[in-house]
């Protein structure tokens, strides 16, 4: 059976992704760099697309560590539902989270959302629940080569919490955090430590959930 391909964003989040009936693709946070490397994979060789990782909340009431599956990808003017079935599956192998789970839109964006008026902005024009900056990337991709598709991400900075501009910069190409770009912005502009620190807290939540949804879809991600 051909694997699922899991499309993420860090590297943290393709090592989490990675394992039987899995292949994992990241690219640091960058659409364009992973659209190349999605277009390197021609054919496709996988049986479904799964966006899975961390997420920005734009809901209010959404906290770090909850769970969305996604219902659709909302970017750019376009709506891409995801594929019925398999958010079905997903959402019940994932249903003992009980309040922490949602089943709703995801916001696709180019860059970051990085204040809170501007997640307002977003939710207000797309609905969305939560944003990210690869499921419409792989939503399209999906869509392209007629393969059922799925997002399931983890809020990590919840709606009424902005995050500091030099953190959306802070990755190398692999997904990998750059602790020296981290170190010299804090240098710069010590006030910043403060906002890191929270993002610090609302990420260590966001993987503990998403550390514990791994082994409660399995293998292939849940895709049936």
């Amino acid at each position: 059976m051909r694997p699922v391909l899991a499309v993420t964003g860090l590297a943290k989040e393709a090592r989490l992704a990675s394992g039987p009936g899995v292949v994992a693709i990241g690219a640091g946070g960058d659409p364009q760099r992973l659209r190349a490397l999605l277009e390197g994979r021609d054919p496709p060789v996988c049986r479904a697309v799964v966006s899975i990782g961390i997420a920005g909340g734009l809901a209010p009431g959404l906290a770090a560590g909850d769970v969305v599956v996604a219902s659709a990808i909302v970017a750019g003017g376009e709506r891409h539902p995801a594929d019925p079935a398999v958010a079905e599956a997903v959402m019940a192998r994932l249903a003992c989270l009980g309040a922490r789970l949602h089943h709703a839109a995801i916001a696709g964006v180019e860059t970051a959302i990085l204040t809170v008026a501007d997640k307002a902005g977003l939710q207000a024009r797309t609905g969305a629940v939560a944003v990210d900056m690869e499921s419409h990337v792989a939503a399209a991709f999906a869509a392209r080569h007629g393969l059922p598709f799925a997002a399931i991400r983890v809020i990590c900075d919840p709606a009424g919490r902005a995050i500091p501009a030099f953190a959306a910069q802070a990755l190398k190409p692999d997904g990998e955090p750059d602790i020296p770009a981290v170190l010299a912005a804090l240098f710069r502009d010590p006030r910043q430590i403060g906002p890191l620190a929270h993002l610090a807290r609302d990420s260590g939540r966001a993987f503990a959930a998403l550390k514990r949804c791994r082994p409660l879809l399995g293998p292939g991600l849940g895709v049936p």
